[in-house]
């Protein structure tokens, strides 16, 4: 139950933060390709000191952001201070993306720098967990 608690809160607050792209309503010819595609990971690292925790987030920026199709790209670390019951701390890292489309994101899934980011990165981690949803429309 916690976790679907978890999944709805990300749901939601990414439908509420992503409803428009690029601070502009979604045009009819985005709208027909389908609905824009959320693509958020959750790494739990085998060294979670802060230097290896802040190199991943660097990996992150350099190799996940600015893909065709990409609205919007975060990555940062679990805030440390919400340790209410509700809060999944069973992770370091978190990278948020939102695809415009479905096909934007399957692109991204075959780039040759998302490929690199896993190969370069890959050795450090315990446990990675991967949340796709749909938003909008």
């Amino acid at each position: 139950m916690r976790k679907q608690f978890i999944c709805g809160v990300v749901l939601t607050l990414t439908i509420a933060a992503f409803a428009v792209v690029g601070g502009r309503e979604r045009t009819a010819a985005e709208e027909d390709k389908g609905p824009m595609l959320a693509h958020n990971v959750y790494f739990a690292l085998k060294d979670n000191s802060a230097a290896a925790k802040n190199k991943l987030v660097d990996a992150c920026k350099k190799y996940l952001s600015n893909h065709p199709g990409e609205v919007f790209f975060a990555a940062g670390t679990r805030a440390e201070d919400l340790t209410r019951e509700v809060n999944d701390r069973d992770f370091d890292v978190a990278l948020h993306i939102v695809f415009k489309d479905k096909a934007a994101h399957d692109k991204y899934q075959d780039d040759k720098r998302h490929k690199q980011f896993i190969e370069e990165n890959k050795d450090n981690w315990k446990k990675v967990r991967v949340f796709d949803s749909v938003v909008g429309k």
